[in-house]
């Protein structure tokens, strides 16, 4: 009796120490093997193959190569506590069927980044909108696609979104054309109004002689006559371009007394 209970002591002994050095070796091993994962991610990413890679793909990958090696060091530490290879495959196996009917969205997300990364409707750096959301593509990440927007905020919006919605993109020519429309009143000179328009376009630095800038009649409206400016300009130069044409031809248009009509009506009495 003392001997069986020596050995059951024993042998409780020899599983806890075996035990607790497992469980140190995976509390030392977890914490710098995702140290060592984010050192080596640093590396690829930093590889001369790497930085030829559009900057799109660069963000995709980074994002995919550490969760990658984050499931290396996971695995790895599960092995090390003793789990079996195949129970631990067969548990990955269950657990990932729960996950992915848990992850159905995440999934969809994860394949539109991959197509958006095929496709490249657009890229970082682009200025896009969807529906009513609008900015300049500031990063590409595995499932989100973040816009920065003029004053600074970030919206992010699901890839799987963003491939089943229409995506307008401002930046995918390296041309633009802006287009302003100008209200003058019906006695107003129509040719002095379409020197004003082509003048001012053509004196300012930004604007492109080819194709040509335009300005015609396009409207007649109420109260006022309507023409349309049409410039062309690097995507860049886009809002000076615009704001400053529409502030230089209304100090031109009151230098030549052309006047921009209030709304109004005409009310003729018949005696």
């Amino acid at each position: 009796m003392n001997n069986a209970l020596k050995e059951f002591i024993n042998s409780v002994i020899d599983f806890s120490v075996d035990a607790v050095i497992k469980l140190a070796i995976v509390f030392i091993l977890l914490p710098i093997g995702l140290k060592v994962a984010k050192i080596i991610t640093k590396k690829i990413m930093k590889s001369k193959g790497m930085q030829k890679i559009d900057k799109s793909v660069q963000s995709f990958m980074n994002n995919l190569i550490i969760i990658a090696l984050d499931v290396v060091v996971v695995v790895t530490a599960a092995l090390v506590l003793g789990i079996p290879a195949t129970s631990f495959v067969a548990l990955l196996g269950t657990a990932g069927v729960a996950i992915g009917l848990a992850l159905q969205g995440a999934f969809s997300n994860f394949a539109g980044g991959i197509m958006i990364l095929i496709f490249r409707p657009f890229k970082v750096g682009h200025y896009i909108e969807s529906g009513t959301l609008g900015g300049t593509v500031h990063d590409i990440s595995i499932f989100y696609t973040v816009l920065k927007t003029p004053d600074n905020k970030h919206i992010t919006i699901p890839n799987g979104t963003l491939m089943n919605a229409s995506v307008i993109n401002y930046s995918a020519e390296p041309t633009r054309r802006v287009d302003i429309v100008f209200t003058v009143h019906y006695d107003s000179d129509i040719e002095k109004v379409k020197k004003i328009l082509l003048d001012q376009a053509a004196s300012h630095k930004f604007a492109l002689n080819s194709p040509e800038p335009f300005a015609r009649i396009t409207n007649y409206s109420a109260s006022s006559i309507d023409f349309t400016l049409r410039v062309w300009c690097a995507c860049e130069n886009y809002w000076d371009v615009k704001l400053d044409l529409t502030e230089s031809i209304k100090k031109e248009f009151d230098k030549n007394n052309i006047v921009i009509p209030y709304q109004q009506i005409d009310v003729h009495i018949d005696k």
